[in-house]
C-alpha cells in the first residue's frame, strides 16, 4: 500500500510537496474507501485536479522517475546522466538536488525510502523500516559513504558486494536487488506492482495489454469482460499475427527513415488487434453473423484508449499494487472514466486493495464518483509560479450564513465556481475578451 509520496525541486515543484493516502481525521463519508491492514489505514484512490501547467503531471512524473531509477540505475554506466530537471524559476533552486521520498506498506511493515540527486550523482539515499515500536534505519548513504545497519535483512557478503559495486550515479537499493539481498527483493516485488501510465500516450500500455491477452488466459478473460462492461460496442477481441507491411507505416515518417524501417521489418510479423462486432437485421435484432475488423483502422480514439489501459487496470485489480494514470480521462467519455475509478473504489471489484492515483480535468467525477474529500487533491501555482498541492479535506468552506460545507455538497459546482481554487484565472481570459471587443469596435 502506498502511504505517502514527497517530491521537491523537480520542474515546477520547488519546496517539498506531499500527496498522502492517510485518511483525514473527522472524515466520515464513504468509509469503505479506507483500506485497513493491521493498525494502518490508507485510502484506495487519490485524484489530482488543477489548471493546465499547475504541476499535476510533475507530481505523478516524480513517482515514475523514482520507479525507473530503481529499475535501471543498477545497470547504468559511470557516465550516464541522471534525470535531473530542477526548478529554474525560483532563485536558488537550479543548483539544489532533487528529492523524492516514498512511504509504503508491505503486509504490516512500513518502509520509508528516499533519494537526493543531481545530474551526475546520488547525493543521499536512505531506507527506514517500522514494524512494532520506533522506526529503524536500515541504511543511510551520503556521497560515497554507505552505512548499513545489522537490521537490514540479507547476507552480509551480498550487502558488502552491493556497496562495492554502487556507482556515484546508481542506487544502492538497486544493487542490493541485483545481488539478491533478501529485504531488497521484497521491496522490489512491491515496486513491480507500481504501474505508471501516460494517459495521452498509451502505446506502451497497448503492448502490455496485448501481451496479457496473448499469454495469459486468466488476464484475457478478465480484460474482455472489463471491455465489454464499458459498452464499447464489440463482443470480443481477436489477436491476429500478420506480416508487417510497408504501407502500414505512418505517412509522416522521413523517407530515409522509412526505407531503413522497411528493410529492418521486412519478413517480420506483428500482432493486429481485431474487434468482433455483431451484424444486425433491418428490424434491429442481432443476426447470427458478425464482422471482424482492425481496431486501429475502424475503432474510435476513445475505444483504443480504453483498450490500451485495460491491461494495467485489470492487472492492478487482480494483483493489488498501485496504478498511476496521468490524464485518465483523455479521449474517453466521462462515464468510462467514472467506471474505471469506481472499480478501485468498490471492495467488490477491488478485493485485493489496489490503489489508483490519477490526474484529471473531468469534474464529473467530483459529483458521480464516491470520492471522499481527503481523496480530492488540487494543484496550483503560488506567487513564485511554483506548484503547491493541497487536499479538499484541509479546507473549511463556510457560506455567507456561516454554515460549514456538508460532505454531500455539490463539489463539482463549487470547484468550477472557483471556491476551492486550483482553476484557471478567468480575469485574464476576460481581459483578452475585452481586448478583442475593443479592437472590433475600433475597426481594427
Amino acid at each position: 500500500m502506498l502511504i505517502e509520496f514527497k517530491t521537491s525541486n523537480y520542474r515546477s515543484i520547488a519546496e517539498e510537496q506531499v500527496i498522502s493516502f492517510v485518511p483525514a481525521t473527522g472524515q466520515t463519508d464513504f468509509p469503505s474507501n479506507i483500506i485497513e491492514i493491521g493498525k494502518h489505514k490508507v485510502l484506495n484512490a487519490l485524484a489530482l485536479y488543477g489548471p493546465n501547467n499547475s504541476g499535476k503531471t510533475n507530481i505523478l512524473k516524480s513517482i515514475e522517475i523514482l520507479d525507473r531509477l530503481l529499475s535501471l540505475s543498477g545497470r547504468f554506466n559511470s557516465t550516464t546522466k541522471l534525470p535531473y530537471d530542477p526548478n529554474l524559476l525560483v532563485s536558488g533552486f537550479s543548483n539544489r538536488p532533487t528529492k523524492f521520498e516514498i512511504t509504503f506498506l508491505i503486509d504490516e511493515i512500513r518502509y520509508r525510502y528516499g533519494i537526493e540527486y543531481d545530474l551526475n550523482n546520488i547525493q543521499k539515499e536512505w531506507l527506514f523500516r517500522k514494524n512494532i515500536g520506533r522506526e529503524v534505519e536500515l541504511f543511510y548513504r551520503e556521497g560515497d559513504i554507505i552505512e548499513v545497519s545489522s537490521g537490514f535483512n540479507g547476507a552480509k557478503r551480498l550487502i558488502d558486494t552491493a556497496i562495492e559495486s554502487t556507482k556515484n550515479n546508481g542506487l544502492f537499493l538497486s544493487n542490493c536487488d541485483i545481488f539478491n539481498v533478501d529485504e531488497a527483493k521484497t521491496i522490489f516485488n512491491w515496486f513491480h506492482k507500481l504501474i505508471n501510465v501516460d494517459g495521452l500516450d498509451t502505446r506502451a500500455e497497448e503492448l502490455n495489454t496485448i501481451n496479457l491477452l496473448d499469454d495469459n488466459s486468466e488476464y484475457r478473460d478478465q480484460i474482455i469482460k472489463h471491455l465489454i462492461s464499458l459498452d464499447l460496442g464489440f463482443d470480443d477481441i481477436i489477436l491476429q499475427k500478420k506480416e508487417i507491411a510497408p504501407n502500414e507505416l505512418p505517412d509522416n515518417i522521413d523517407p530515409t527513415v522509412r526505407q531503413s524501417l522497411v528493410q529492418e521489418l521486412s519478413g517480420k510479423t506483428g500482432i493486429q488487434v481485431n474487434t468482433v462486432r455483431s451484424i444486425f437485421n433491418p428490424d434491429g435484432s442481432r443476426s447470427d453473423n458478425s464482422m471482424v475488423w482492425s481496431m486501429e483502422q475502424r475503432e474510435s480514439a476513445g475505444t483504443k484508449k480504453a483498450f490500451s489501459i485495460s491491461g494495467p487496470v485489470v492487472y492492478s485489480l487482480l494483483n493489488g499494487g498501485v496504478l498511476v494514470i496521468d490524464e485518465i480521462e483523455a479521449r474517453m467519455h466521462t462515464r468510462l472514466t467514472t467506471r474505471i475509478v469506481d472499480l478501485f473504489l468498490s471492495k467488490e471489484t477491488n478485493p485485493l486493495n489496489a490503489q489508483l492515483v490519477f490526474a484529471t480535468h473531468d469534474t464529473n467525477l467530483l459529483k458521480f464518483s464516491n470520492l471522499r474529500r481527503d481523496q480530492i487533491n488540487f494543484t496550483e501555482t503560488n506567487e513564485l509560479d511554483a506548484t503547491e498541492v493541497f487536499s479538499l479535506s484541509d479546507m473549511r468552506y463556510f457560506d455567507q450564513k456561516g454554515t460549514k460545507e456538508r460532505p454531500d455538497t455539490d463539489k463539482e459546482k463549487r470547484y468550477l465556481e472557483g471556491r476551492y481554487g486550483a482553476v484557471p484565472n478567468l480575469q485574464k481570459i476576460d481581459q483578452i475578451k475585452d481586448l478583442y471587443t475593443n479592437l472590433i469596435h475600433n475597426g481594427a
